[in-house]
């Protein structure tokens, strides 16, 4: 074996991973607006709550999950990208992408309550039940003080040894921590300690029924429903969105 063919295949041996895929089956598909540029999404009280990106085109909606129709919406106005959102007791906390702004919202009805400033980009978010956990685009999350939203400390997200960049949208699933990664049809497991990536979530079957081949329709919406035990996942601007339950 040459040595060129040799660090090809080392490289292509670091890239793969070491275990098993976590396996999971399709429990079933939801109708979603394939006008909806999915930055943000979570369950909460029975309903989906999904924010939507793209400059002038930017919402905050609450959707009815069996039909998917948006049953409140609150518009972001021009310049902001909408981006990553989160619930925390009775307010939404919701990003945009390279203005370095936050917004507090009323959960309820989406009136606006305060603004609130971060450096860096603006990418997703969750909450553990302590902290508001964020991701930038980088290797890092960052976790926050849920009342004054000032950074309490930061996390490197690794596999192999490897930052894991392009940290999307992020979801707390029984412990850990889910993140998408942008143009990837993976969702890293991650332990929200150390930065490790547990395993891994292939969800590139979904990926390819999507209902849509735009490039930029990537996969990105994690929301867990704790009391049902449910996962959704869904993409920007696909027309479906999908229960799975992993196989244990």
């Amino acid at each position: 074996m040459s040595r060129a063919l040799l660090a090809l295949v080392s490289v292509l041996l670091l890239s793969v991973p070491v275990q098993a895929e976590t396996a999971w089956k399709l429990v079933g598909t939801y109708p979603h607006d394939p006008a909806a540029f999915t930055e943000g999404l979570f369950f909460h009280d029975g309903a989906l709550y999904e924010s939507t990106g793209l400059e002038g085109q930017s919402d905050i909606r609450k959707v009815e999950l069996k039909s998917g129709k948006v049953l409140s919406r609150r518009i972001v106005a021009e310049p902001y990208f909408g981006e990553g959102i989160v619930n925390w007791k009775d307010r939404l906390i919701s990003l945009t992408w390279r203005h370095r702004q936050g917004f507090v919202w009323k959960l309820n009805d989406f009136s606006p309550v305060a603004t609130f400033r971060y450096e860096g980009e603006g990418w997703g978010l969750t909450q553990d039940g302590r902290s508001i956990i964020m991701s930038d685009g980088t290797a890092q999350l960052r976790f926050l003080d849920p009342n004054t939203l000032t950074e309490r400390r930061r996390i490197t997200v690794r596999w192999n040894g490897r930052p894991v960049e392009r940290l999307n949208e992020l979801e707390y699933v029984k412990g850990e921590i889910w993140a998408n990664i942008w143009y990837d049809d993976r969702i890293a497991r991650i332990d929200p300690q150390s930065g490790q990536v547990i395993d891994w979530v292939d969800i590139a079957p979904l990926v390819k029924a999507r209902g849509t081949k735009e490039s930029e329709a990537v996969a990105n919406g994690i929301a867990y429903d704790a009391k049902g035990d449910r996962i959704f996942v869904t993409g920007k601007n696909w027309t479906k969105l999908f229960e799975i339950r992993l196989a244990h």
